[in-house]
């Protein structure tokens, strides 16, 4: 197969990823399994003819300096098809690529299960908007259909920060600047420092990585920017833990102030077995409410679980009760519920 031909049938197909590595065939994860494309056996002269061809269609040079170092990860765009995000590695001494296959028009929130409370906060005019999970959980599509809803119903500057760039925003009813790190900016803590002086009303950081990263996010939030961005940790506890770690002992006390004045939300999503095949998202929902900022401030994480049980009413969700739901929907299997849940004694009774 050539390089044009695996990138077409990948989108046909509606694949996730496809891997080319030395050793087997072209493999494509579709609804989470990897399914072989053929029996031919890739050879080493053959992922690097495939790399090369990849370097040529995203017009990206120093091509030797990256395989020397082993490493390189960047995006492109097939015209008229899609756009993929690329992971080059070696490995056994051969190049190796995985790429990630985003389509050029977003998704419809409704048929990929994106619960209408977290749509409702693209409404926020300001604070920090957490979406977290586990790596291929779908954030980036989450905050992709997010930036699109305020894209379509508000006025203003929307700037991205992203590594790399993974879904393109037309300018609609906003201005859409999207920054790509190591391309149009040197890292995150420059590009984000940046932003605060390109009069942004909205901005989306790829992933918080370090406390510097966070440190200016937090601040951002404070000076009434909406600030959208990714971590990658499961439920809402682990989220908050996650950030306030980031930073010195001597800090934290100062950090889980501000991000209890700042925080408006966080949504941590899983995507799980569907019962009929494929995939089901299942997301946890935590809003800021006064008894939420509050047990940040007092560092009593353990007990934000239960203000999710008792906050269902302001639109709340945990992800054990997402799971129930899906069961009792028939979209997942009871094996599939204790498999993913948080509590999984509290599950084993709720599902019976």
């Amino acid at each position: 197969m050539t390089l044009e031909e695996i990138l077409k049938s990948a989108i046909a197909k509606n694949a996730s990823d496809i891997f080319l590595v030395a050793g087997c065939p072209v493999g494509f994860k579709m609804n989470g399994s990897l399914v072989r494309q053929g029996n031919e056996i890739l050879k080493p002269e053959h992922t690097l003819s495939y790399v090369e061809g990849i370097y040529a269609l995203a017009k990206r040079g120093e091509m030797a300096r990256h395989i020397e170092e082993g490493d390189d990860d960047f995006s492109f765009s097939l015209p008229g098809e899609g756009r993929f995000r690329v992971n080059l590695y070696k490995q056994r001494g051969s190049l190796a690529v995985i790429m990630r296959v985003v389509h050029f028009n977003l998704p419809d929130y409704k048929k990929l299960g994106i619960p209408e409370t977290v749509m409702d906060l693209s409404r926020k005019k300001g604070g920090l908007v957490l979406v977290t999970g586990p790596a291929g959980s779908g954030k980036s599509t989450t905050l992709a259909c997010l930036i699109d809803r305020i894209n379509s119903t508000r006025e203003g500057h929307v700037m991205t920060l992203e590594d790399p760039i993974e879904f393109l925003h037309r300018h609609n009813r906003c201005i859409v600047s999207q920054r790509e790190i190591s391309i149009d900016t040197k890292d995150y803590v420059t590009g984000l420092k940046s932003a605060l002086r390109q009069s942004p009303d909205v901005i989306f950081i790829g992933e918080m990585r370090d406390a510097e990263t966070i440190n200016i996010a937090i601040t951002a939030a404070e000076t009434g920017h909406l600030v959208l961005s990714t971590l990658h940790t499961l439920g809402a506890a682990n989220a908050i833990d996650r950030i306030i770690d980031a930073f010195p002992p001597g800090q934290q006390t100062q950090v889980r102030v501000q991000l209890s004045m700042v925080l408006q939300a966080v949504v941590s999503q899983q995507l799980v077995q569907g019962k009929e095949g494929g995939r089901v998202p299942a997301f946890e929902i935590m809003t800021a409410t006064n008894a939420v900022k509050n047990l940040i401030r007092e560092s009593k994480m353990h007990q934000l679980e239960s203000i999710m049980y008792s906050g269902m009413a302001q639109g709340m969700k945990t992800m054990d009760s997402s799971l129930v739901e899906l069961w009792k929907q028939g979209k997942i299997t009871r094996e599939t519920a204790l498999l993913h849940s948080f509590n999984y004694d509290a599950m084993k009774r709720m599902v019976g």
